[in-house]
């Protein structure tokens, strides 16, 4: 059952970290300062993965180069030949739907490296929260405004942003999204960028049937907001344990997407439900918060699983907080994306879809991971 989520009206404030890349939100505060004590280290951390298959991405992105993207539905491409960049030096925006998630930081670090290899200008303009979808959309009506290129985008609410792009085509200007692998997105763009949400998702259920299948287990699952995402994940998780008779899903609810929502939806399906065993988060946020609600009720049996491979929920696994996650590329997915989208405003992007690759990590695997820091952004809190 999802929960209606309120939508955050504040606007952003701006401030300038780099010349090249501005990062804007707004303070995010709660009245709970047990938790957001306990929850310090963890927002200051950011993410992204390796496993094989990013390795293979890795030297394919640093060449400059990545996989042959998968052409989009009929009627999804926007047409390639009617960019019209305005300017001799390319002036990007990467436009997350929050600056409250360390993934889409991460993702923009990539973005980052590859626009200071490339000599073109990336700022980022994003709202705090992930449920300002208004914010976001004015911020999408400023750029419009401006002479920008090439937007790299994120939301939670493609039929919000889309008549905004659709604007951002017709003006000439490159639309990429990141973070994705919608086939149709509402109006016609130039491509997108991520790994296959569905397969991931139902890639980490046939891994909990595998090593927790032998006996009846209730579950719980803890949904972002509404949306495109939330609906993949999801919904990739639910077909990978549908027809299995001992997982039983009890409950449903939205956890916002953050740590905190996380704590609040695990709080309640906890004590709602006393007796659950497993708990699967659409992303890694949410999977920490509830984590720390597991913690605090004395649920250090249950299995807990999420969605990312950011660092701070590789550490998570590491310490034995939670259980496992699919392990994604940002870092790595941000380069993709920066590529794609200097290809798209020379023109020889073919458009379509780049999938980045996944795997599934638990305490080995995550300890294997955070071994290797130089791949990972941001470093882990220590070495391992």
């Amino acid at each position: 059952m999802k929960t209606p989520y309120q939508k955050n009206r504040n606007r952003a404030a701006c401030s300038q970290s780099n010349p090249a890349f501005v990062a804007c939100s707004t303070r995010h505060s709660t009245d709970n300062e047990k938790f957001l004590e306990e929850n310090k280290m963890l927002k200051t951390l950011m993410n992204t993965t390796m496993a094989a298959g990013f390795a293979l991405l890795a030297s394919v992105i640093h060449a400059e180069d990545y996989p042959t993207p998968i052409p989009l539905e009929d009627g999804a491409q926007a047409p390639i030949d009617a960019i019209a960049p305005k300017n001799e030096k390319f002036r990007i925006a990467y436009m997350p739907p929050a600056t409250e998630f360390n993934y889409y930081i991460a993702i923009g670090e990539g973005i980052k490296a590859v626009a200071a290899e490339a000599g073109v200008e990336v700022f980022m303009l994003a709202p705090q929260s992930g449920a300002d979808i208004n914010g976001q959309m004015g911020m999408i009506q400023d750029v419009l405004t401006q002479d920008v290129d090439a937007i790299i985008f994120g939301t939670h609410d493609e039929f919000a942003a889309a008549p905004l792009l659709k604007q951002a085509v017709d003006k000439g200007m490159a639309v990429l999204m990141i973070n994705s692998d919608i086939p149709n997105f509402p109006t016609p763009i130039h491509g997108v960028v991520g790994y296959s949400q569905r397969n991931g998702t139902h890639n980490i259920a046939d891994w909990a049937i595998e090593n927790y299948g032998d006996k009846p287990l209730k579950v719980g699952i803890i949904e972002g907001q509404p949306g495109y995402h939330s609906t993949e994940r999801v919904g990739g998780f639910l077909d990978g344990i549908d027809g299995n008779e001992n997982f039983e899903v009890v409950v449903s609810i939205d956890g916002k997407w953050n740590v905190e929502g996380g704590n609040t939806a695990g709080m309640d399906i906890l004590q709602s439900h006393p007796d659950l065993d497993m708990i699967f988060a659409a992303n890694d946020y949410m999977i920490i918060g509830a984590s720390f609600a597991a913690k605090a009720l004395g649920r250090s049996d249950i299995v807990l699983l999420g969605n990312d491979g950011d660092t701070s929920g590789l550490e998570e696994i590491a310490a034995g907080n939670i259980t496992a996650t699919v392990n994604t590329s940002p870092f790595l997915m941000g380069r993709a994306a920066m590529q794609a989208t200097i290809d798209a405003l020379n023109g020889s992007y073919p458009g379509g879809w780049i999938e980045t690759p996944t795997s599934i990590e638990d305490k080995d695997g995550a300890i294997s991971v955070l071994q290797e820091p130089e791949k990972l952004f941001p470093q882990p809190s220590k070495e391992y």
